[in-house]
């Protein structure tokens, strides 16, 4: 998937890996202004690769950090 986006806009829910389909949390930017959209999984996997070819290497993973992984029972 490649489109062309303002990159300094956050990414939403609405923003899918291009890899699985999960909601992205990083986005490459490449050279001819194109971008590709990652989870956290496949954004990690890949990075190496992707940073040596990306010209904006965007990371929001750290979103993830207080995200709970499942309910609790106060929340059900």
């Amino acid at each position: 998937m490649t489109t062309l986006l303002a990159t300094t806009t956050s990414l939403t829910a609405a923003d899918r890996c291009d890899r699985c389909g999960a909601q992205a949390y990083i986005r490459v930017v490449l050279s001819e202004g194109s971008d590709l959209l990652f989870c956290a999984h496949h954004g990690r996997q890949y990075e190496l690769k992707l940073r040596e070819i990306a010209t904006e290497f965007h990371d929001e993973t750290d979103r993830l950090a207080g995200t709970p992984a499942t309910a609790s029972a106060d929340e059900r």
